[in-house]
């Protein structure tokens, strides 16, 4: 081949051949390709702050600097772009045609720059095909450079927000896993005074229905339990006596340790006969295992108050109620139920 077009082609600018691929990608026009663009693009004055476009608004020209300064920001947290003199950008409208611009383009100070269009383009190959042809595989580089370190920017912003996800879920878990073992009686796994008032809290802050029916249990006999068997042999016991009221509770229900060998039943839904079956339950439940039991205890009797609740009051007075008919319970005996008779006509 002869003629300018594979001269220039085969030999490009002095030098260019062992450019690093750091230069060949980089904005900046050689004197030959600014002076090429100079003579057939057209000036646009900006003052400082001026926008030349915005992101996602479409466009076909192409820019090069002639003086002053052009900041690209691409938004989302990604880097800022400051670009200079004879430093050129928004070569894809003249790749591939009107298209989103991917940044804003702001002027940090007073700027010159030149602006582009297809037909203008067109010119300069005519003029140095050549140059153009060279120019343009390093844009086509450069492009594909560009979109390289953005995939690994969103890549890496993706890889800290999900960093920063896992974490909050970590931490939400461990919030709530804290939670729960403050308002959790760590011997028996029933909630304890603390579960019972937030569980009471959340009643009332929610405005959902309160509960309708208590149960007070106490074991019967439990000193004597510890003092002829051991502490663990009392601790076996408190979680037979737990393990009863658990298979009883249901979401809506509360079944609670309030310390020592007391306890507690809250259940939503209840009725006089539902408070007579649950009680009656427990009794049964107790009975059964005391029969089963051979050498150390595995639970004991136990007594029980059953009241009806008022939802106009508060805990104060439900567990007075109770805790009277459970005395009277333990006054008869113990190893029984006995009914608050502020609540019920119930014996």
């Amino acid at each position: 081949m002869t003629g300018k077009f594979a001269t220039n082609v085969c030999e490009p600018e002095p030098g260019i051949a062992q450019t690093a691929m750091a230069d060949i990608v980089h904005a900046v026009l050689s004197a030959g390709e600014f002076a090429l663009f100079a003579e057939f693009g057209q000036q646009r004055h900006l003052h400082a702050g001026e926008h030349l476009f915005l992101r996602n608004q479409g466009g076909d020209t192409m820019y090069v600097i002639v003086s002053g300064g052009i900041e690209l920001d691409f938004g989302e947290d990604l880097v800022v772009k400051s670009l200079g003199p004879h430093e050129f950008f928004g070569e894809l409208g003249l790749l591939i045609g009107d298209h989103p611009r991917s940044a804003d383009a702001q002027a940090t100070t007073d700027s010159v720059v030149l602006e582009l269009s297809h037909g203008d383009f067109q010119r300069l190959v005519d003029r140095d095909p050549g140059l153009v042809a060279y120019f343009l595989r390093r844009t086509i580089m450069r492009v594909v450079s560009n979109e390289q370190v953005l995939i690994r920017q969103l890549r890496r912003r993706n890889h800290d927000l999900e960093a920063a996800l896992d974490n909050l879920y970590v931490t939400t878990h461990q919030l709530t896993h804290t939670r729960e073992l403050v308002g959790t009686d760590e011997l028996t796994g029933l909630h304890n005074r603390r579960g019972l008032a937030l569980y009471l809290q959340e009643c009332r802050s929610h405005h959902a229905a309160a509960p309708q029916g208590l149960l007070l249990i106490d074991c019967d006999q439990f000193k004597q339990v510890n003092d002829e068997y051991g502490h663990q042999a009392g601790d076996r016991v408190l979680q037979s006596v737990a393990n009863i009221l658990r298979s009883l509770a249901t979401e809506q229900d509360r079944a609670c340790r309030l310390g020592g060998d007391e306890f507690c039943l809250l259940l939503r839904g209840a009725d006089p006969d539902t408070l007579q079956h649950a009680a009656e339950f427990i009794l049964s439940a107790v009975h059964g295992l005391m029969g089963r039991a051979t050498g150390q205890p595995h639970v004991c009797p136990v007594s029980i108050g059953v009241c009806l609740l008022d939802p106009q009051s508060d805990w104060s007075e439900w567990y007075a109620r109770a805790d009277n008919a459970l005395y009277q319970a333990k006054r008869l005996g113990g190893n029984r139920l006995h009914w608050s008779r502020a609540a019920t006509a119930k014996p």
